[in-house]
């Protein structure tokens, strides 16, 4: 049987993964006590999926404060208390072959939470969500602080990729997008000020970090008046002079909006930043069945496959698209009996 391009390695810096599926970041909203430590939910979930045959798992939203939480539930790395429980994190995932990742991430005007909450400028989402506070400079700075922190702790529990959250309407999105950022300092108004807080990001993270770095992206605000994939494509060549790796093509959720959902729908947007930057994509979204993801691959669309839902439903879906593409591809050895 010949070999797809779904299951050929795929080498990023000194990284290399098995194959070029991907388990997107999803959040399980799982920490219980309020504290952002991993529980034994996060041991099972994510070890399942390295079982199945995933290439590279990318942890969910993480913080970097508990500020930045999007709900008093999500997995944090503000604190140094945080990288015991990831580290046990990445050895279970890594014993099942699978490369780790983690997606540090600030929730901006997007938090639920107690207290108050920050973002670029005092708009809220929506009518139903708390107004933020305007970040002042300290603001920023500490909170660019908080990501190259959470970049170091990332590190010492053995993470072997980064990624920067950027989509989403959270805080990075919520500085790009002249839908959520109205400031008028040096952080807002033209693109190269709105560009800044996330190139203040990337540059700290990138001394402390030699490994992989992506970036998570909303490349479509879905509203005339924001932002399009053509845009994205200039972010995503002043990212790669910044050394980025790779970007995760997403859309979406900086502000209400109705959007066209159909299998694929992101594709194209992957498509249009990785020419226009010159950069590697992920395609994420809607993507389902072996054939729809090696196409993908093989039209040189993305260079990397993220699945989310579809892993929920299917733990082992690296098994079933090899059966789809009529290929094979290696068992764990437990289960050798089971997968032929």
């Amino acid at each position: 049987m010949s070999k797809r391009k779904l299951f050929e390695p795929y080498k990023i810096k000194d990284i290399t993964l098995k194959n070029r599926i991907v388990m997107a970041p999803m959040c399980m909203y799982s920490c219980h006590n309020e504290d952002g430590k991993v529980e034994n939910w996060h041991r099972t979930h994510y070890t399942s999926r390295a079982v199945g045959g995933v290439g590279l798992i990318i942890l969910e939203a993480t913080a970097v404060t508990p500020q930045g939480r999007i709900s008093p539930q999500d997995l944090g790395i503000w604190s140094d208390e945080h990288v015991e429980g990831l580290a046990e994190l990445v050895t279970l995932m890594k014993e099942q072959g699978a490369k780790t990742g983690i997606q540090l991430a600030h929730a901006g005007r997007k938090a639920v939470l107690e207290g108050d909450i920050i973002a670029p400028s005092a708009i809220p989402f929506n009518e139903d969500m708390k107004t933020p506070l305007e970040m002042t400079d300290n603001d920023i700075q500490e909170t660019i602080q908080a990501f190259i922190k959470g970049a170091e702790r990332a590190k010492k529990a053995g993470f072997d990729v980064i990624e920067i959250h950027g989509a989403h309407g959270y805080l990075i999105n919520e500085f790009l997008s002249p839908l959520s950022n109205r400031r008028t300092d040096s952080y807002g108004g033209s693109k190269e000020n709105r560009y800044r807080f996330l190139k203040e990001v990337i540059e700290g993270i990138k001394t402390v970090w030699e490994g992989p770095l992506f970036v998570r992206v909303s490349a479509e605000d879905y509203n005339e008046d924001g932002l399009h994939a053509e845009d994205y494509a200039e972010y995503g060549a002043w990212m790669k002079e910044q050394g980025v790796d790779l970007i995760d093509v997403s859309s979406g959720a900086v502000v209400p909006a109705r959007i066209p959902v159909f299998p694929g729908y992101q594709v194209k947007l992957s498509e249009t930043i990785k020419y226009g930057a010159s950069i590697p994509t992920g395609a994420v979204g809607l993507i389902t069945s072996g054939i729809q993801a090696e196409e993908i691959l093989q039209n040189e669309r993305a260079d990397l496959i993220l699945l989310a839902r579809e892993l929920l439903r299917d733990p082992y879906w690296p098994r079933t698209a090899a059966k789809e593409l009529r290929t094979e591809i290696e068992s764990p050895k437990q289960y050798e009996r089971g997968w032929r």
